[in-house]
């Protein structure tokens, strides 16, 4: 297939999940699941419908499901990063930690330095218990200037970990 179909391909694909994510924005999840059930029906290798779909799932408790669903469109869409993203973090709410290690690795290999991707590896890091990793991917998160309220929370878990060496060069005026 030449790169113009593939555009059409995915323009159409896009437009198919439109109306699913309006009803995502209203927060009528169940309407939005239904739709797309249907998208999928018709393109079973529609990656945002999965995305979307996961999202919905997630939203309305059916985190198992919504895993699946995540799984599914990375499975037809290896490089879709939100995907890869929130499966990492599903399998780590799931008590997955290894396989949301993994995943988040495997962003971190598509797409080095992504901001989405290092907090979700920190996180994930920091569920198994392994305090060093999860300082080097929640500091190299901060150091992509995030949010303020997700910053916040990211320096709460380095402060319960002993502090960041941010905190520590503050308190120390010798540096």
């Amino acid at each position: 297939m030449n790169k113009p179909n593939d555009e059409r391909s995915d323009a159409a694909r896009w437009e198919a999940v439109e109306g699913a994510t309006e009803l995502l924005h209203e927060e009528r999840f169940r309407e939005a699941l239904r739709e797309l059930g249907r998208v999928i029906r018709l393109d079973p290798h529609n990656p945002y419908a999965y995305y979307f779909l996961g999202i919905g799932l997630f939203e309305v408790g059916e985190i198992d499901a919504a895993k699946d669903a995540y799984a599914a469109c990375v499975k037809v869409a290896p490089g879709h990063m939100g995907a890869r993203v929130a499966l990492c973090h599903v399998l780590r709410i799931l008590g997955d930690v290894r396989g949301a290690i993994r995943e988040g690795m495997a962003a971190l290999s598509r797409v080095p330095g992504d901001p989405d991707a290092l907090h979700a590896v920190g996180l994930a890091y920091h569920a198994r218990g392994d305090g060093v990793a999860a300082r080097k991917y929640l500091e190299a998160f901060l150091e992509t200037q995030p949010e303020v309220e997700v910053a916040l929370e990211t320096e709460a878990i380095l402060a319960s970990l002993g502090g960041s060496p941010r905190e520590q060069a503050e308190e120390d005026p010798e540096d």
